[in-house]
């Protein structure tokens, strides 16, 4: 279980342009919960998953994964264990590394580096049945430089990568927001399909609200730092799509917006 309590964060404090994006904030993610967050920018969406990851430190309270307290631990060290696929599809991969090489690189994650090859041909055939479930055809490019790719086969690569090795979470940072609809569409069953069929802990930051309520078994919106909507199994699937935007429009109107 992922926990945060009482959460503080503070950008640029004593500056004119100081703002407190968290104040005693928490929130607790069960196992194997795939948890969709969605809010307006600067609710704090982005900031929570960097706070998870490791990628800002918090000024005040706890981050502990199964009652152990991380927050000391580097960033680095934090992604032994977490995946991430970020919004734009040329990061989390090597553009001018073939597939092959890319897959390599994840599979190594979090082992001893020393002098012997990167590529680790012997798993080959492993890495064409991971792409091969995928059911786009790219087992059969594993030659092939990534930066040649499309951006929907990019982040399907990414997908991959950020699961090849066991993690205790995934985070998905807008993973889909770069894409064309379609292949947007596409990202989001493979998502789906492998956040079930291995089992993962998910979250998925996302401005798209169909995809917030048709996927995932939970569903946070977040305001100024603060949850606003926190609905799970049958109250997240009595929700609707106007539900979440009659919310949206609400806090809208109350921001003078």
């Amino acid at each position: 279980m992922l926990e945060l309590n009482h959460i503080k964060k503070v950008y640029n404090p004593g500056l004119v342009t100081e703002m407190c994006i968290f104040d005693d904030f928490s929130l607790q993610v069960k196992d194997k919960e795939f948890v969709s967050i969605i809010g307006s920018n600067g609710s704090g969406k982005t900031s929570l998953l960097n706070i998870i990851c490791g990628s800002i430190p918090v000024d005040k309270g706890e981050i502990t994964v199964n009652g152990q307290k991380i927050n000391s631990l580097e960033e680095f060290k934090r992604y032994r264990r977490i995946g991430r696929v970020y919004q734009n599809p040329a990061l989390g991969t090597c553009p001018n590394m073939t597939m092959l090489e890319n897959l390599s690189l994840a599979d190594n994650k979090g082992k001893a580096f020393g002098l012997g090859r990167g590529t680790n041909y012997k798993r080959k055939d492993f890495y064409r049945e991971q792409l091969a479930a995928l059911g786009l055809g790219l087992e059969n490019k594993m030659d092939v430089k990534l930066g040649s790719l499309s951006g929907g086969q990019r982040q399907a690569v990414a997908l991959v990568m950020a699961t090849l090795t066991p993690i205790d979470f995934l985070i998905l940072d807008e993973h889909t927001a770069a894409l064309d609809p379609k292949t947007a569409e596409i990202i989001m069953e493979l998502t789906d399909k492998v956040v079930r069929e291995k089992n993962l802990t998910a979250i998925m930051v996302t401005h798209n609200l169909r995809y917030a309520v048709e996927y995932g078994s939970r569903i946070l919106m977040m305001d100024k730092g603060h949850i606003v909507l926190d609905k799970a199994g049958e109250e997240k699937q009595a929700l609707a799509v106007d539900d979440i935007l009659h919310l949206f429009n609400q806090i809208s109107i109350e921001c003078g917006n």
